[in-house]
Parts: structure tokens; sequence; C-alpha cells
């Protein structure tokens, strides 16, 4: 299959211009419009999207009145062509970083629980073999990282698989599963409470992740299991400056990884309440692209995840 692909590129010819003139007609959708953003002439840029789709047998624009619109086939041709961009800026990158004595970039996304433990235990460790290692981090929820990891902008992820992805085209290598637990500010008066149950939580002020949410799901479906209606004095949010200073300034309460809130706790910001709830997160993991070749500086910084994974979550090791 290696040897077909490579032969076909070798017989198409195909040119980095043609792969930007493809990036420049989805910003613009008007060929006029992307020749002049790529310096060239409107009858040079229709000549290389001819070639190009003559090359692969196919249409990728579809010519309109007033612009173009991509074909199935030319969104993609796009999205590979973005990917191939991408790579070979970092490429670039990477080489110009080797030439000034630095030792390359990652790109890593990374959800909330393990941003707050794994991840800076891990970089700590790479940084201390490898200063010069330029490390990029970018805290969002999975479905955003799994879309900029299928668009070459990220490395690797530490975070969910989701049901609705492709997993022929990605390689997920599970890590620990992810329970959470309520919380409230120091000195709120449910945290000297000798047990609490769901009947005591279901009237109370709470802060939870929006509508539509897993974790909003199945924090409604805890309290319907047990025969009681969700909690319906709620604030939407999943921002955490907001989360934090309103659980600080009211006796709101919020649900959160388990993990995460053990490091509140440890620095005095927030208190766990005295109720083990049923309810949890899906696992997170290592998720990649398959048959991606990493580079070094992930390489290096995805083993010391690993490594750090077994000695925090296989034997345990949480704050107090």
């Amino acid at each position: 299959m290696a040897n077909h692909d490579s032969n076909w590129l070798i017989r198409t010819r195909l040119k980095t211009r043609q792969l930007l003139l493809l990036l420049a007609l989805d910003e613009n959708r008007n060929l006029h419009r992307a020749s002049e953003s790529m310096n060239m002439t409107q009858p040079a840029a229709s000549k290389l999207l001819k070639d190009l789709e003559d090359a692969l047998g196919v249409c990728l624009f579809e010519r309109l009145p007033r612009g173009v619109q991509p074909t199935s086939y030319g969104e993609t041709m796009i999205r590979h062509a973005r990917m191939a961009i991408t790579s070979l800026t970092q490429a670039h990158d990477d080489i110009s970083a080797l030439k000034s004595g630095l030792s390359g970039q990652v790109d890593v996304g990374v959800i909330m629980t393990p941003a707050m433990m794994l991840m800076p235990s891990a970089i700590a460790q790479v940084k201390s073999a490898s200063p010069l290692l330029r490390i990029g981090v970018q805290l969002e929820n999975s479905n955003v990282l799994l879309e900029r990891l299928k668009n070459g902008m990220l490395d690797f992820l530490i975070a969910r698989i989701l049901e609705q992805e492709d997993k022929a085209k990605l390689h997920y290598e599970e890590l620990v599963g992810e329970p959470v637990c309520a919380v409230a500010r120091v000195g709120h008066p449910l945290q000297s409470a000798a047990q609490l149950g769901l009947r005591d939580l279901a009237p109370l002020s709470w802060i939870l992740s929006p509508q539509g949410s897993i974790l909003r799901h199945r924090f409604d479906m805890m309290f319907r299991r047990e025969g009681l209606e969700p909690p319906t004095n709620v604030v939407d949010t999943t921002a955490l400056l907001v989360i934090t200073s309103l659980l600080q300034q009211t006796d709101f309460l919020h649900v959160m990884p388990l993990d995460v809130a053990r490091d509140y706790q440890r620095f005095g910001q927030l208190k766990i309440l005295p109720i083990l709830l049923p309810c949890e997160m899906d696992a997170f993991g290592i998720i990649t692209r398959r048959h991606q070749l990493l580079s070094p500086g992930a390489t290096i910084l995805l083993q010391a995840i690993r490594q750090t994974a077994v000695r925090v979550y296989a034997k345990g090791e949480c704050p107090p």
C-alpha cells in the first residue's frame, strides 16, 4: 500500500502550491481572491487546480456564478492538505529549533483532570532531562481536542474517546476512570455533616456543566434513579474561574472529578462533601492518530506520561 501511495505522489507531481491553493480556496470560496492571497494570477491558479483535478480524476470544486464550493472530494482533499501543510510547517519549526540548539516542539491536548496532576508531573520530568524542549499544552474538552488532533494541530491527547469517533483512524490507550464528588466552599454548613444523601442535595443550589454534556446527563440520572427530581437551582458553566469564585463567595455546590477536587482541597480552596456520588465520567487515556510518526519530543513526553500514570494511578498516589 505504501509503495502504491508513493508511486501516486510521484506520478501526480503534487506541488505544495496546489495544497496551499486548496486552503486558500476553502477560506475565500473565490478563485480570484484565492489567487490574490497567493500572489499569483487567476489563470495560473486555475491551471494549478485543473492539473490537480485531472491527476485525481475528480472535480474538487463546483464552479458557481459568484465563486466556488468544494465538493465532497474537495472537502476530503482540503482536510488532508491542511494536515500536510501543518506537518511541513512543524517539520520546518523542528529543524529551525534544532539548528538554534533547541530540542524541537511538542503540542499536546489535555482535559481537566490529567491537566491537574498527570501533565505537570510528566512535564517536570521531561524538562529536567530536556530543558530546551518546547512543550505546548492546550486545555479543552475532548471533542474540541479530537478535531485539532485530526487536523494535525496536536501531536497527541490525554482525553476521552467519544462514541461517534472513527476509532479505525485513532489509537486509544486507556489510563484511568474518573469518579466525581460534590464540593463546596471551606466552612460550608454541609462540610461537617455526619452523613449526606441525594435527598439532602437535590433542593440545593448547584454549579453544573451545561445540559447535553456527559457529566450533566449522568448527574441528573443519579437523582432520577433514586426517584428524585434533579436540582433546578442551577448555574450552567464550565469556566473554572467562574466556578471557583462563585463557590468561595456563596453556598453553591459543584460536582467535579475527584482528583481535581483533592487538588483544590489540598490548597485549602474547597472542601469535598461527605457523600459518595454514584456517578462517574468515562475513562480517559492517550489518543494518537493511527500510523502517525511522532516527533522525538512527542515520544519523550509520551513516555514520561506513561511512567507518571503508572505511579499516580496504578499505585493510587493522590494528594491528601
